[in-house]
Parts: structure tokens; sequence; C-alpha cells
């Protein structure tokens, strides 16, 4: 079982990286179903108001819209994503600490749905695991 899980670790460093890296992914994804909104409604393939309150119409506004939204939602999904496996990097590398507050903080908060403020504490004030763990291997080798 150490074996597996000496295979995971990942220095803090690239767990930033990760978690920066989700971070741009997801808000690209934001921007790009913006930018489908407001192609769908510049084209007029979305009229609001009228008669019937939201009113659809085809054309090549509405195709622009639809892959702007497909694009965005696998962007938005895939940032996603590489944030959950930032935090469960996170929790690996926290792990190997001796002290333990920052494995349960992060875990218990990504648990209660607050995951992005507990991987921006990390990132700003969290040690390095791989760090210490090295020290704590090193000394003991010599």
């Amino acid at each position: 079982m150490n074996a597996r899980l000496e295979m995971l670790r990942m220095s803090k460093k690239s767990v930033i990286r990760l978690f920066v890296g989700a971070a741009v992914l997801f808000a690209l994804g934001l921007v790009l179903g913006i930018a489908a909104l407001w192609a769908a409604l510049a084209s007029d393939a979305i009229d609001l108001g009228g008669d019937h309150f939201i009113d659809v119409d085809g054309g090549s506004g509405a195709w622009t819209a639809l892959a702007l939204v497909i694009v965005g939602s696998l962007a938005a999904l895939v940032g996603t994503l590489a944030a959950v496996l930032s935090w469960i990097a996170a929790l690996l590398n926290t792990w190997q600490l001796e002290e333990k507050a920052w494995f349960t903080a992060l875990l218990a908060l990504g648990l209660l749905g607050c995951g992005v403020l507990a991987m921006i504490a990390y990132v700003a004030a969290g040690p390095d695991g791989t760090e210490q763990a090295a020290l704590r291997i090193s000394p003991a080798s010599q």
C-alpha cells in the first residue's frame, strides 16, 4: 500500500499548477457560456419578450451559440475535474505531514462543499508534505 502512495506523490508546486490550470479552464468555460448567450441574443436566435417570454429561432447564430455552449461546457467540466484532482493531490500531500491539521481541514472543507476555499488557503499558506517526508527519510538513510 505504501508503494502505491509513493507513485501518487505530488509536490505542492505541482498541486498549485494543477489547481491554477483548473481555475483557468473553468473560467474559460464561463466566458464561453456568456459569449454563447451574447451570440444567441445578437443574432436573434433567442428573442426575449413578446407573446412568449423566450422565443428560439434557428439559423447560423443558433449554431454558433450551440457550439460555444458545448465547448464552454467541456472546458468547465475539465476544469472541475482538474480541481477535484488537485484537491485529492493536496490531500495526499498533506497526509505525509506528521501534523494532520492541514489534511483534516482540507478533507472537512472539501466534503462540506468549500473545497475551493480550502484549496485557496492551501495554495497561499499550506505546507509541502513531500519536502517534509524527504527530510524525515534522508537522516535515517545516512
